[in-house]
């Protein structure tokens, strides 16, 4: 829900409030189980007339949100970075016709959400700059006694966790597909040390100790082949150590292609293939086992779409899909509440099937 006005003196205001639902249920009544949550709830006061220089054209915000610049590669449904929390800040502060920066402060919580003493325990203050299509963001995150976090029950929760942590993103937007043919492309470099060694979600890992240190890189692009296919390559890779446990090391790499077949104005196939490989020791971290594999899905989908159907970004459309998907047997033995290995759900081959609508606003 989104409400924007333009006042006579050319400022700007924007409040916007973001609902979600969870649910476990496909019945049409689902009171009893709905886990409904506002996940966003902020307001933005933008073109001020007051503001000259650098904030001329600025933009104000506070409250609970997602930050405008987070981006994701959205067919492998996972983010690249994803900053969020309850705070304040700027966007937009134009330092010359090329050079702008976003800064911020946000707060967010660590552990049980039943916890009622309503205390900030990670502060995230970030820079992110824009020049052209380079990107470079920096955050500086504080946990104040982080270590001697308890849970509800008045137990200490990890003795050496870490208080502080440092986040830092070299990003590159293309309006090409890698400088090479029409299209589009983004790669992003990001490392993270002590509290910042949750690349993806900043802050959102209270866990991690003192000397934990993340390398990730991430890349995506789309581009036309002919009139009726184009293509969208992805790969996402992360290797960390010293995270929970001294000693221990997490690397994985990721591969994804999408294609899309335009059968006419309405309708396409997508056909996508991925291929992961993980090398995982926590050395013993939540009776973990260390294991090593691959994980392999295919996917072939006929959708529906309004228009623009060649456009991976395009929206909404329904998907029609079938999934086969299949794992090195010994990922079955990481850990007892993984996915992989549960009941019903072992090496071997999977299959899924269904139908999927999404539309953005």
């Amino acid at each position: 829900m989104k409400h924007k006005q333009t006042l006579d003196n050319g400022a700007t205001t924007r409040f916007k409030v973001m609902v979600a639902d969870g649910q476990t249920t496909y019945n049409d009544w689902t009171a009893s189980t709905s886990d409904l949550n506002v996940r966003q709830a902020f307001v933005e006061l933008g073109n001020l007339p007051t503001f000259t220089g650098p904030f001329k054209g600025s933009t104000l915000w506070a409250g609970k949100r997602f930050d405008r610049d987070n981006f994701d590669i959205h067919w492998i449904d996972s983010d690249v970075v994803f900053l969020a929390g309850t705070g304040g800040g700027i966007y937009d502060v134009k330092w010359n016709d090329s050079l702008r920066s976003n800064f911020s402060l946000y707060g967010r919580n660590f552990g049980d959400i039943d916890d009622s003493s309503n205390s900030v325990q990670n502060y995230i203050l970030t820079m992110n700059h824009f020049a052209g299509p380079l990107q470079m963001m920096v955050s500086g995150l504080r946990a104040k006694d982080n270590d001697e976090r308890k849970d509800t029950n008045g137990n200490l929760v990890k003795g050496d966790a870490a208080n502080t942590g440092v986040h830092a993103l070299l990003g590159l937007h293309n309006d090409s597909f890698y400088g090479l043919r029409d299209g589009s492309s983004k790669t992003a470099l990001l490392y993270g040390h002590g509290l910042g060694a949750e690349v993806k979600g900043i802050g959102s890992d209270g866990a991690l100790r003192s000397g934990a240190d993340t390398w990730r890189i991430a890349s995506y692009g789309t581009t036309p082949l002919s009139e009726n296919w184009s293509v969208a390559p992805a790969m996402l890779a992360q290797s960390s150590k010293d995270r929970y446990a001294d000693g221990d090391s997490y690397q994985w790499a990721t591969f994804n292609l999408r294609l899309i077949q335009a059968i006419n104005q309405n309708f396409a196939l997508a056909y996508e293939g991925s291929y992961q490989y993980m090398d995982l020791k926590p050395e013993g971290y939540n009776d973990r086992q260390a294991v090593n594999g691959s994980f392999y899905k295919l996917t072939f989908a006929p959708t529906f779409k309004v228009g623009s159907i060649g456009d991976f970004f395009s929206r909404p459309e329904i998907r029609f899909y079938t999934s086969w998907m299949d794992w090195s047997k010994k990922l079955n033995n990481y850990a007892s509440d993984d996915a992989l290995g549960s009941d019903g759900f072992n090496s071997g081959g999977e299959w899924s099937f269904g139908v999927q609508m999404e539309t953005w606003f």
